[in-house]
């Protein structure tokens, strides 16, 4: 690379600049201190972006940014007055929708009426928005594609790339996007906010997110092997796999368990029930799922801010009743 022989050649001018050479300059009693730095530039600037301000200057550029945030994500609030594509009616046997993405909060017991606890988790819509529509030309022929958007990040640690994809949006940039299969009369437009009203108490749905990561760890741990035997001649093999292989094959075979990473990958859990969750405002209790998503509107009535299964014994209903 030209950058790199340019600062070899620059060391070994400086380290050759005595009578003598490299050689005569170590011999002797004067002894040089050289210091090289080298720093790596991964974008057009070589400085952060704070590095030339001061700290009233940084919290003021944050809190300008977080103002523009909010007005961005407060222009969004009404698609529906921002010229919407048309909305398609729902065909039966075969509509899909888009999916959200949410940020999970923890986890929290609830108990059915029939006296039953079930461990729920609880998971927030934050800021999820439609970023991009991919016609089933340009995917895979057979459907179309909605890539959505969750959870407003920092704007100063994004490339230029992503900050001008952003800004033809007129969104703030976020954390985790992912891309879902839709069919043709579920197609949103780019920019449409989706809410937590999306889906209603007493839906089922796949939920799928990352598993806890637990690092290297052995065969039983990871695939739950018995091991070797604690006593009757074991040495140091107790918690080992055994034989892997015979020797007429001579090779392991592909796909063969053994130690290694555990955790930290995406897995599905099909068929969850939504049992208790906060939305907006919508029309009315009914199981009806808005298609192709929930839009808001200023003329709806307020409702109740919690809704509940009808399951679900909710934490103000007495416990008991006497007839």
């Amino acid at each position: 690379m030209p950058s790199w022989r340019l600062l070899a050649w620059a060391g070994a001018r400086v380290l050759d600049r005595g009578t003598g050479g490299l050689g005569t300059a170590l011999g002797s009693g004067n002894r040089t201190d050289i210091w090289i730095l080298v720093r790596s530039l991964h974008g057009k600037s070589g400085t952060w972006w704070d590095e030339h301000l001061s700290e009233e200057n940084v919290s003021f550029v944050k809190q300008l940014v977080s103002d523009e945030n909010k007005a961005q994500l407060a222009s969004k609030l009404c698609p529906l007055k921002d010229e919407p594509w048309p909305i398609h009616p729902w065909e039966p046997g075969g509509s899909s929708r888009v999916g959200l993405i949410a940020l999970k909060l923890g986890m929290m017991p609830l108990w059915t009426k029939d006296g039953k606890k079930h461990v729920v988790t609880l998971l927030q819509v934050q800021d999820c928005h439609v970023l991009k529509y991919t016609p089933k030309e340009n995917h895979n022929g057979k459907m179309a594609a909605l890539t959505v958007g969750g959870k407003t990040v920092s704007r100063f640690h994004k490339s230029t790339s992503v900050l001008e994809f952003y800004q033809e949006l007129g969104l703030p940039p976020k954390q985790k996007v992912k891309m879902f299969n839709v069919t043709d009369n579920a197609v949103i437009k780019p920019g449409t906010p989706l809410y937590a009203a999306h889906f209603r108490p007493g839906q089922y749905v796949d939920v799928t997110a990352k598993t806890i990561g637990k690092g290297f760890q052995g065969v039983m741990k990871r695939w739950g092997f018995k091991g070797q035997p604690a006593t009757h001649g074991q040495t140091k093999t107790h918690r080992r796999p055994g034989a892997i292989s015979t020797g007429d094959v001579a090779r392991v075979w592909p796909g063969t368990k053994m130690p290694g990473q555990l955790g930290n990958v995406d897995r599905t859990a099909f068929g969850l029930k939504i049992k208790d969750s906060i939305l907006p405002a919508y029309k009315d209790f009914c199981k009806n799922l808005p298609f192709p998503t929930y839009f808001p509107d200023e003329d709806e009535k307020e409702l109740p801010e919690d809704l509940y299964d009808e399951e679900v014994c909710q934490p103000g209903a007495p416990s008991m009743t006497f007839s």
